[in-house]
């Protein structure tokens, strides 16, 4: 094959592969940008409403979707849940209004559903976000619940039991990861969509090497057509 044909053949093949990456959907998840509270920080006052903010408009799945929830637990060894269960979707921010309890050490977990469809969790972008309770003077504390609540719904046990009722069997706080969606999912179908496109982007480009030979040869037998002396022409002189 010629120089000018392989140039041609690299140039068609370009042409796709640029084709093929424009129409391709985003394949990017939603990235965590920062929370209120922020990680690590000292609270002295009640929040009000904490928020996660993300790096693009997340999807609206409803107050009762496992995938878009917000849950803040602690203090001590038997974590309690804190809030109303009611997470709100806000552009690119899930919201909800939460009453602290006992002073100590919180956590944030978190789940959204992304802009292209896909949920992601605290648990897969660096864990939940922890942060310290220390309540100023004059601070309204908030009842906790044995198990995370549920939007609208009235929430199951409050607060620590009194002394009396310690030898009741605790309710063992629900594990976030049971409200949170596997994140191997999300891994998985992001797998199946790149191999997917990778089987389309093949095929385009082999179209058009089959494409361009058939061009190819079409010329070069016109060439050779061109080129054959016409029958009528009288014979060269010896």
């Amino acid at each position: 094959m010629k120089l000018r044909e392989l140039i041609s053949l690299g140039g068609i093949a370009g042409i796709a592969l640029a084709a093929l990456v424009g129409v391709a959907p985003a394949q990017a998840h939603n990235a965590f940008v920062s929370s209120t509270p922020a990680a690590g920080s000292v609270v002295t006052e009640q929040p009000g409403t904490f928020v996660i903010t993300t790096s693009d408009a997340l999807l609206d799945s409803g107050p009762d979707s496992p995938t878009t929830f917000l849950q803040v637990r602690g203090p001590g060894t038997a974590q309690l849940y804190y809030g109303d269960g009611c997470a709100t979707v806000d552009g690119a921010s899930i919201t909800m209004p939460v009453e602290l309890g006992e002073a100590g050490e919180y956590s944030i977990a978190w789940g959204v559903v992304s802009a292209d469809g896909h949920p992601i969790t605290s648990a897969a972008n660096g864990g939940d976000i922890a942060f310290t309770w220390q309540p100023a003077d004059g601070q309204e504390l908030g009842s906790g619940f044995a198990t995370p609540p549920t939007c609208g719904e009235a929430p199951v046990g409050s607060e620590t039991p009194a002394p009396d009722e310690t030898e009741a069997a605790p309710v063992a706080p629900t594990d976030t990861a049971t409200n949170a969606p596997a994140a191997e999912t999300d891994d998985r179908s992001a797998a199946a969509a790149g191999i997917l496109w990778i089987g389309i982007g093949l095929g385009v480009l082999v179209l058009a090497a089959i494409v361009l030979l058939v061009v190819v040869r079409s010329r070069t037998r016109s060439a050779h057509g061109d080129a054959a002396p016409d029958a009528d022409d009288p014979p060269a002189a010896l």
